[in-house]
């Protein structure tokens, strides 16, 4: 467990799976993920990835929480996607973060990001890490700034733009 100013990072457990689906179904903080409207059965897939991924690399995505509310905020950490995006890409841990809507504008992407990243960085567990993010996502733009995440490329990712970050070990 990491634990913040404001929040509690922990890998994914069984229990957090309607916290998850609310997430997913929440067209208002899809608009830069696809605009698709995740289904109960999505988000258990999602969830089941999630706690393998920790299983198989010793790593992966953190739930994040409210410290003094216990209420979910959402998600954030590294991982291995396999997205196809090319070898500037793909053999590196990928950065993320998405947070329930209530939870926008508060830092909260900022403070569980960097918390991930320290943690990850501590561990020795590689030297660079990357992102993407579609092009108008200015929240999530200004979350990799302060990560010290530097553009390196434009791509495409399931029909959308999205432009490609590289960061090294420590920001």
């Amino acid at each position: 467990m990491i634990e913040t100013e404001h929040l509690l990072l922990r890998p994914y457990r069984e229990e957090d799976l309607d916290d998850l689906f609310a997430m997913n179904s929440d067209i208002r903080i899809l608009k830069f993920l696809g605009n698709k409207v995740g289904t109960r059965e999505e988000s258990w897939m999602r969830l089941l990835r999630n706690v393998g991924h920790w299983s198989l690399k010793d790593f992966g995505a953190f739930a994040i929480f409210e410290k003094e509310t216990g209420r979910f905020v959402g998600n954030t950490g590294l991982a291995h996607h396999e997205r196809g995006l090319g070898e500037q890409f793909d053999p590196f841990p990928e950065a993320g973060w998405v947070l329930a809507h209530w939870s926008h504008g508060k830092g909260y992407a900022t403070e569980a990001a960097l918390a991930a990243h320290r943690w990850f960085d501590a561990r020795g567990k590689a030297e660079r890490t990357v992102c993407m993010i579609a092009p108008e996502n200015s929240p999530s733009l200004r979350v990799a700034d302060k990560l010290g995440y530097q553009a390196f490329g434009r791509s495409e990712y399931n029909g959308e733009a999205v432009v490609l970050f590289a960061r090294t070990r420590g920001g």
